[in-house]
């Protein structure tokens, strides 16, 4: 019998895309843009104490070749040749620390998630070394000190994990945020990985200098981190090495593929909503929500708490563009709270079906302060708060009250990107998983009341790693001038509520995340101790017990 003839479609390009909450692999046609396949695994998150978030590296890994094999076979069951896939891009949830052995290729300690808190006592100490008058480390970074980047995680994990030390002390340590993990272990890992990061994945370590595109030694001296175990730092746009299937993977035709692409996940979705321009903005709706504005080849600095970030650089000897952004800790990640910790959905996607049940939150506001506030506020201290209760709220009010504090914290965030850039925003680009949710787009277009404006092809973060690695010199699949660039077709969301009602919301909001600030002190973030409950507020007790009472009756369903 005759093979069965294979499609034909030009040169392909595959993403990784590992996230906070799960890994992912797409392969796109590099001439339409269009999505061919993908394969998804949800990873899991460690909690080990109060304030502390791990994920273990090696599921990770094992997360990313499961999905390349399983989308390798989805593509041969479409009669897809593989072979055609001719570059590799990795995008990232940016941040989080792994170090490793390069010896043996073994993780010395579990990841450090971008969303950890242990590091705040840490953070509180390194700020008194920092002269009032001369913040060196916003100056040369752009962040401000939190226990949000990489430094200080790296800087825990030196002081703490005697396996850590000992292997700095050896010569065997290495260090990256996910994406050196991922590229040095698919590149030969122990036996000749490369161990490299892109210039928007070292921009949120707090070590680089964002304006000589280099590690900063003042830095590293002064985060007391030793520069030998950095990676090497290179544009998100090139070949960093070729694919070594030393797994055991199905997916044998990768084997040789350029890795050509990298970009923290942020950037990878300004890139893949085609964000190039001065001034053009995107939201993504992912564990966090983040918000990021093109600020052309100049760095500025905000006035407002936002960070000033690389967004890309496309190209060994292309320019190096830059971002404004506004980063929220807990946007998708208070569905997962919903989901695992209170029970009251099974899936992520019945959020939507409850809040429609009600179509208000009937005066309930949730603060999912969980890792603190980030943006605009960068208040530590703060914790979750779920308030205006009444014997009334049942489990669908609180699940509309969710989707509403990502767009209320979306509101803050887009206030303080239009003060800083003095020109509003017209409409909002919107991108990742949350976008299928249709309450939580118009709940946007509301709060915001401007048009929310959504690519019928949400994986932009991929899209974005994928142009990149395509585009990169030696591979040239996909080109990125603007000419040539594929028409996205959008949906839009226009406002359907007054300028009055939307103000009043969002002034009870305010209101709300004013409570929630002030709750823990340093001793009980960082130790996880039982004490915890002796520096609470009486309004701690009060607030959670009313949650219980009602949470007894009206949570569970019962009436």
């Amino acid at each position: 019998m005759a093979a069965t003839k294979k499609a034909v479609l030009g040169p392909l390009v595959g993403a990784v895309d590992q996230g906070t909450s799960s890994t992912r692999f797409l392969v796109f046609n590099s001439k339409t843009a269009e999505l061919l396949s993908h394969h998804q695994v949800e990873i899991k998150q460690e909690f080990p104490r109060e304030g502390w978030v791990e994920q273990d590296p090696k599921e990770i890994l094992q997360s990313v070749y499961e999905c390349i094999e399983k989308t390798c076979e989805k593509l041969g069951q479409l009669n897809i040749d593989i072979s055609n896939i001719k570059a590799i891009g990795v995008s990232n949830q940016r941040e989080t620390t792994v170090v490793w052995d390069r010896l043996t290729g073994e993780p010395l300690y579990n990841a450090v998630v971008w969303l950890d808190l242990r590091t705040q006592s840490t953070v509180e100490n390194l700020s008194k070394r920092i002269p009032g008058n001369n913040n060196f480390v916003k100056s040369k970074t752009g962040l401000p000190l939190s226990t949000y980047f990489s430094a200080v995680k790296l800087r825990w994990l030196l002081d703490n994990v005697r396996k850590v030390q000992k292997a700095v002390e050896e010569d065997r340590a290495l260090f990256g945020t996910i994406d050196s993990w991922l590229i040095w272990s698919l590149t030969g890992g122990a036996n000749g990985g490369v161990h490299c990061t892109d210039v928007t994945n070292a921009s949120r370590t707090m070590l680089f200098n964002i304006h000589s595109l280099e590690w900063d030694k003042e830095l590293c001296e002064f985060f007391e981190i030793p520069i030998k175990i950095l990676p090497n730092v290179r544009s998100s746009s090139e070949i960093y090495g070729l694919m070594k299937i030393s797994h055991s993977l199905k997916a044998g035709a990768l084997e040789g593929v350029p890795i050509s692409g990298c970009l923290g996940d942020q950037s990878a979705a300004l890139v893949g909503q085609m964000c190039f321009q001065d001034g053009q903005a995107k939201n993504t709706y992912g564990t966090g929500c983040f918000l990021l504005c093109n600020t052309g080849r100049k760095c500025v600095f905000s006035e407002h708490g936002l960070l000033t970030t690389v967004a890309y650089k496309l190209g060994r000897d292309k320019p190096v563009y830059y971002a404004l952004e506004g980063s929220v800790a807990i946007a998708g990640a208070v569905i997962r709270w919903l989901r695992d910790n209170l029970g009251i959905i099974k899936t992520s996607e019945e959020i939507e079906k409850l809040a429609k049940e009600v179509g208000t939150s009937y005066g309930c506001y949730f603060v999912p302060a969980f890792s603190g506030l980030y943006a605009p506020y960068w208040e530590p201290s703060a914790r979750g708060i779920i308030c205006g209760l009444t014997q009334f709220t049942n489990k669908c009010h609180i699940a509309f009250a969710a989707l509403e504090a990502v767009c209320f914290q979306t509101r803050e965030i887009l206030d303080a990107m239009n003060r800083d850039c003095g020109i509003p925003l017209s409409h909002l680009q919107v991108d990742g998983g949350m976008t299928n949710n249709k309450i939580l787009m118009q709940l946007q277009a509301d709060i915001l009341y401007i048009p929310v404006v959504k690519p019928s092809m949400p994986e932009t973060t991929a899209l974005g790693a994928a142009m990149a690695a395509g585009a990169a010199e030696g591979v040239g699949v996909w080109s990125l001038k603007p000419e040539d660039l594929s028409a996205v077709t959008m949906e839009r969301f226009e406002p359907q509520i007054n300028a009055e009602e939307s103000e009043i919301r969002y002034s009870t909001w305010k209101k709300a995340v004013m409570k929630s600030m002030g709750w823990v002190t340093t001793q009980s973030s960082e130790s996880g101790d039982p004490s915890i409950f002796c520096s609470l507020p009486l309004g701690f007790f009060i607030v959670s017990s009313m949650v219980m009472l009602i949470g007894a009756r009206y949570i569970s369903g019962i009436p």
